[in-house]
């Protein structure tokens, strides 16, 4: 069985958007493309091989998908991203009925993304890495079909923008697998799936009548 993979860029207050570039993405007058950029160092980046040093195939949201396919099948011999990125199986989640992949070894997921996705999961195979893809994101938290998590959480705060988590993400626990801080101060941790989400209190046992006023007045 394959695991689903999600590796995510993500400012302090959880913005996805753009990581990479200004013109990356731009919607909703989004105006801090390119701000991984100043702060990517050698532990990120040394971080970002050992994910790529695994066997992975790619799953991609459409848009995700589009600006990696305007990017890195033209990197240069140099730059070793490229011809993996061409090399492995891409896998894209679309609602455009019409939509051609035309990146060598893509394969469009169909109408019932899900469903798609739950069959490849259930295959022998390379694990499922995601990149971007932050509407995609929201639809597989909400299906709780996320195995892992790595997250680079950078030292910046960008307000409104896409963010890693919607409001409907499937209740869940994770184990902390492993964290680690950059030269530049971002924080990169490692997460697996666990249990259910638990519950405890901190409440005296018997409640004061100032706390039973309170909870009369909630709205």
């Amino acid at each position: 069985m394959r695991k689903i993979v999600v590796s995510a860029f993500v400012s302090l207050d959880g913005v996805m958007q753009a990581p990479g570039g200004p013109e990356e993405d731009p919607i909703g007058g989004f105006r801090f493309g390119g701000w991984v950029a100043p702060f990517f160092d050698e532990t990120a980046g040394a971080t970002i091989g050992e994910l790529f040093a695994k066997p992975f195939d790619l799953l991609l949201g459409r848009k995700t998908y589009d600006i990696f396919a305007a990017h890195w099948p033209y990197a240069g011999a140099d730059d070793p991203i490229g011809p993996l990125f061409d090399r492995i199986n891409k896998y894209v989640a679309t609602r455009n009925p019409a939509f051609k992949a035309t990146w060598q070894n893509s394969h469009v997921l169909g109408p019932d993304a899900l469903a798609a996705v739950k069959a490849l999961k259930s295959e022998d195979g390379p694990d499922l890495l995601t990149q971007g893809s932050t509407g995609f994101l929201k639809a597989l938290f909400e299906n709780d079909l996320v195995d892992e998590i790595n997250v680079f959480t950078f030292p910046v705060i960008l307000g409104k923008g896409k963010r890693l988590f919607g409001d409907a993400s499937f209740p869940r626990t994770l184990t902390l697998v492993s964290s680690r801080s950059s030269e530049n101060g971002i924080v990169i941790s490692k997460y697996a799936r666990d249990g259910e989400v638990t519950t405890g209190s901190f409440e005296f046992d018997t409640p004061t009548d100032a706390e039973l006023e309170r909870r009369r007045n909630l709205t």
